[in-house]
């Protein structure tokens, strides 16, 4: 690949990651897990676009393509046909201590939940629990964070509780996750269907009107102006997809799945963006 693409290519992703790596740090996904699923993606992607006469990439070519050994390409492969791919083991300190206490007799009542602690002090303590699972992180800056996430609350008596046992910095909405995966999907596979558009692939409609020169003031009446004209447009194109959806019982074929997204967009650039 051409260097000037590449880095391009490049730059373009580390814009993109950053509302990604935002996302997942919310949820106290750390970089490893994340590196983990990427390095998984890269082969699943290699295996089913990369081959040759339609079939499936081999995993000496999928290597070459990913840069990953042909060993854990095979393990990676192994890993994706089975039914769950298991979670990976690294995980945060806070998300380490938490799972301890929950899970460590020393600190669990008789009836197996985790026992209200004092913060200092011998076993069972919160000093002791992060003495024995708190990683590298300040006690008290790991104790904060806890705290400021509703992970671990103080009781009247002054007594800790875990109240979580996971740590999620802020707290998340499973089927919004869900629909955000499925709306970035879209939107970035029209953009590498674009990307490679010529002969034999067909251009989708991509477009979008922004200027950064907007009177500050003029915000909320944008908001109001997007929210009302394209939520009339959205249901224009509902109806037309109701209108034509397929009669399952009579066409044989499998149906497509056509749609269209709209996005507001607000705010800068982050800053050090190289693009």
């Amino acid at each position: 690949m051409d260097l000037d693409i590449k880095t391009a290519v490049l730059n373009a992703c580390r814009l993109l990651l950053r509302p990604i790596a935002s996302i997942v740090m919310r949820c106290g996904i750390t970089w490893q897990e994340f590196s983990q699923v990427s390095k998984s993606v890269f082969v699943q992607t290699a295996t089913d676009e990369f081959g040759l006469r339609g079939r499936p990439t081999n995993i000496s070519r999928v290597s070459i393509l990913t840069g990953i050994s042909r060993k854990e390409v095979k393990r990676q492969r192994d890993l994706i046909s089975e039914t769950h791919m298991p979670l990976p083991t690294k995980t945060t300190d806070a998300t380490r201590l938490l799972s301890g206490w929950h899970q460590d007799s020393k600190y669990l009542c008789r009836s197996g939940t985790p026992l209200p602690l004092p913060e200092r002090g011998p076993v069972p303590s919160f000093q002791s629990l992060f003495s024995r699972y708190g990683g590298d992180t300040p006690q008290q800056t790991l104790l904060k964070e806890l705290t400021n996430a509703g992970s671990v609350e103080t009781n009247t008596d002054g007594l800790l509780l875990a109240k979580t046992r996971y740590h999620l910095p802020t707290p998340m909405n499973e089927a919004f996750v869900n629909f955000l995966g499925t709306n970035l999907y879209d939107h970035a596979l029209t953009l590498s269907n674009n990307l490679a558009a010529g002969a034999d692939v067909s251009p989708r409609f991509e477009g979008f009107a922004i200027d950064d020169r907007i009177d500050p003031k003029a915000a909320p009446e944008f908001k109001r102006f997007i929210d009302i004209r394209a939520q009339q447009f959205l249901e224009e194109v509902d109806d037309w997809l109701d209108e034509n959806r397929a009669d399952e019982s009579v066409q044989k074929t499998v149906p497509a799945r056509l749609g269209v997204g709209i996005y507001a967009i607000e705010g800068q650039l982050p800053t050090g963006h190289l693009l």
